[in-house]
């Protein structure tokens, strides 16, 4: 697809009052005029396929063109997932229950698919355990996942089986008990990595990888008021401040106040590894974002992501020079 198609796909269901909205905020920010704004909007999304997201997120006002040639914007993040995914595998992906079936090897937990044929008595074993998450089957941005405790099936197996259907839950997974080390940063969600791996024309391998933080909710999701920090490939340190989606950043957690500029992972070669290994086992996804949690016995999948955001790895705080993440692919393939 060119970049005029895209960009008059993209015009044709553009939220306009959103990015109205998202100009107002950028002139506070840029102190530009409106009109300036939108211009160099029109601009970037024209030569480098960069929606009015993409724009913020990647603060593109304050780039040169040169630096804005190494932002990974959405219409090059499309592109590259349409190359590297074959979409007949995305399903092992896309639906939990295939994927925790296929990478059970690094997914030593408990988990029961809810459907019209899951019995009340089917939970019996579940709900021995003090926490469960409820995911959809599908889905993504954190959207849909709750946190069931006791209380939840106190009134027996019947009525919590309702409950979950009633909440379009399609999974239910024993609750990730995270490395402690983890959990000093934000206990209230699991804080897990996210993991690229790129089996591309010139190399194969970790492309880059972000911590995802969450700021007091059950998940750790930027899209759920979570941020995200770079992580050294070598070392598992965190290389940045914390960055959410509406730009603000953190050097240390606001609830917890834990340093997020050097924080280490835990059994980051481990999980390093994992993703490596799991990368193979489906070759014709050869680009795939990996979460993964760190428990005090290794790492373990969460998810796989076959459509990877390209939201995270591109925030402006984690580039202070300008200088975006698109170089990074290009070690992997022609972009």
């Amino acid at each position: 697809m060119s970049r005029l198609t895209y960009f008059f796909k993209r015009l044709v269901k553009m939220d306009w009052k959103a990015m109205w909205k998202t100009t107002a905020l950028l002139k506070e920010r840029s102190g530009k005029s409106r009109l300036w704004l939108l211009a160099d909007m029109l601009r970037c999304a024209i030569k480098y396929n960069a929606g009015y997201i993409d724009y913020k997120i990647a603060q593109m006002y304050r780039l040169n063109d040169a630096q804005r040639r190494t932002v990974i914007t959405r219409g090059i993040s499309n592109s590259i997932v349409r190359r590297m995914n074959d979409k007949a595998y995305w399903h092992f992906f896309d639906d939990k229950t295939q994927f925790n079936e296929l990478f059970r090897q690094w997914i030593p937990r408990k988990w029961l698919l809810i459907n019209e044929s899951t019995k009340a008595s089917d939970l019996t074993d579940m709900m021995t355990l003090p926490q469960l998450i409820g995911k959809p089957l599908e889905g993504s941005s954190g959207q849909g996942i709750e946190r069931f405790t006791p209380d939840d099936w106190a009134e027996g197996e019947e009525a919590f089986l309702q409950l979950l259907k009633d909440k379009g839950i399609g999974i239910l997974e024993e609750m990730v008990v995270q490395h402690p080390t983890m959990a000093s940063l934000c206990a209230s969600s699991v804080n897990t990595c996210r993991i690229a791996t790129l089996l591309g024309d010139k190399q194969q391998g970790i492309v880059y990888g972000f911590l995802r933080i969450g700021n007091g909710k059950v998940v750790d999701n930027v899209d759920c008021g979570g941020m995200a920090a770079r992580i050294d490939l070598e070392s598992g340190k965190l290389l940045t401040v914390g960055a959410d989606k509406q730009g603000n950043t953190f050097t240390h957690h606001p609830i917890t106040g834990t340093p997020i500029i050097g924080f280490t992972i835990p059994y980051w070669e481990e999980a390093k590894q994992m993703c490596l290994e799991a990368a193979q086992k489906v070759p014709q996804m050869r680009f795939v974002a990996w979460d993964v949690a760190i428990t005090p016995d290794g790492p373990t999948f969460i998810e796989g992501n076959s459509f990877p955001s390209h939201a995270v790895p591109q925030f402006a705080a984690h580039y202070p020079d300008g200088i975006g993440i698109l170089p990074e692919f290009r070690k992997f393939m022609d972009v």
